[in-house]
């Protein structure tokens, strides 16, 4: 090259600018914040396109427009690789409500003749020769506790029944006087919905049953038993994490959690975050079936809770007082299920070193222990109801037998 050349091209850079000059309508970065596990769905979706926006059409046939536009287009793809496409959210359904019918076969509205009631009960029939396992939930709660445990029982004994009620002033039970709930009253409920789904079901007699109750239903299941109001249909009776003791104990602050307790929720979906977030149900799945029907609808946008526990507590030490004498009195096979051995009692110690009854103790649960593990808890019930299960009884020939 000559001297001539290279001194003319200096020339020419000299008069051009440092950088290429970049459009006014350069599009900005935009950086969207996503959730993570949203994000990696996003992604993941076979119906997401990634597209690059089109460069603008130059205007202009001059070279300094031309590098105008060419920096443009460079300009709008770099922008389009490094930001995150805009996509729709998507609604989460971790906390939406399940419905009763994936869990039992039928809804039960029990009319009662003798005292104007109108009881309701969720029912799984039993075939020809399974029991039926008759669940009574705790204070507060419903029939839908024992949801999953429902499915559980029918998954490992798929000839087995499942009668779930709701007591009354709980679910969807209606009686003439629901702030009614002395054991006495609970109790004769509970012998009343079993025989009126005889009655509905058409059953020549009762199937053998295995009565489960939790907390307050633990107190009316053994109740039932000692009276042996329901005869020799009883196999035997489960009681879930409630001990006279222990029980008597925590009535002392049950105001006080009452009192911790949300009043109202904002929709159906809070109320069963708040049992989740709060660990007093710790299977969101459980949650999602029971939470429900502890709710009910007090217009304005606002849940209320169905049952005022508050209002009950002139039968809480009626419930739970003599609970251990009647549970190791009455006839039939005894299953006590607990959250930790802690919670029992001085007459129930001694009864367990004598054999009296099974003891259960499920780790890493809370005191809704069916609804924390349903499938263990369905295990222990299945696997108790096989060792006091008559007909698998075999008996040893009589000596006259023998001797012919």
């Amino acid at each position: 090259m000559s001297d001539f050349q290279r001194d003319f091209l200096k020339a020419k850079l000299a008069k051009l600018p440092l950088e290429p000059p970049m459009p006014q309508n350069t599009p900005s970065l935009h950086m969207e914040m996503f959730d993570e596990a949203e994000e990696d769905e996003a992604f993941r979706d076979e119906n997401f396109h990634f597209e690059v926006p089109s460069s603008p059409v130059a205007s202009s046939s001059s070279s300094s427009s031309s590098s105008a536009s060419s920096a443009s287009s460079t300009s709008t793809i770099r922008a389009s690789l490094f930001s995150r496409p805009t996509l729709p959210r998507r609604k989460s359904t971790a906390f939406e409500p399940l419905f009763w019918n994936n869990y039992f076969s039928s809804s039960l509205y029990l009319n009662s003749p003798s005292n104007s009631a109108i009881y309701h009960a969720y029912l799984t029939p039993p075939n020809s020769s399974g029991p039926l396992f008759v669940t009574h939930h705790g204070a507060g709660s419903s029939g839908l506790s024992f949801a999953l445990v429902a499915s559980e029982i029918r998954r490992v004994l798929p000839s087995a029944g499942i009668l779930a009620i709701d007591a009354r002033g709980h679910g969807e039970t209606k009686t003439s006087d629901d702030q009614d709930l002395s054991l006495s009253t609970l109790a004769q409920d509970l012998v009343l919905m079993v025989n009126l789904t005889r009655d509905r079901s058409g059953w020549d007699k009762l199937p053998d049953l295995v009565l489960v109750g939790h907390s307050l239903g633990g107190a009316v299941v053994a109740e039932v038993a000692k009276s042996y109001a329901l005869g020799n249909s009883v196999l035997g009776y489960a009681v879930l994490d409630v001990v006279e003791g222990s029980a008597i104990d925590a009535l002392q602050s049950m105001q006080t959690y009452l009192s911790t307790r949300p009043s109202v929720f904002t929709s159906l979906s809070q109320g069963i975050e708040w049992h989740t977030r709060s660990r007093t149900i710790r299977n969101t799945m459980s949650a999602r079936v029971s939470v429900p029907a502890l709710l009910v609808d007090a217009g304005g946008g606002r849940w209320r809770w169905r049952t005022d526990l508050g209002q009950t507590q002139p039968f809480w030490e009626g419930w739970f007082v003599g609970l251990s004498k009647k549970f190791l009195e009455a006839r039939g096979g005894k299953l006590l299920v607990l959250a930790g051995t802690d919670r029992l009692d001085r007459e129930l110690m001694i009864g367990q070193m004598q054999g009296k009854y099974q003891l259960l103790v499920l780790p890493e649960v809370g005191h809704f222990l069916h609804e924390d593990a349903p499938e263990k808890t369905a295990n222990a019930l299945v696997e108790f109801y096989k060792r006091n299960d008559r007909s698998a009884l075999v008996l040893p020939p009589k000596v006259s037998d023998m001797y012919k």
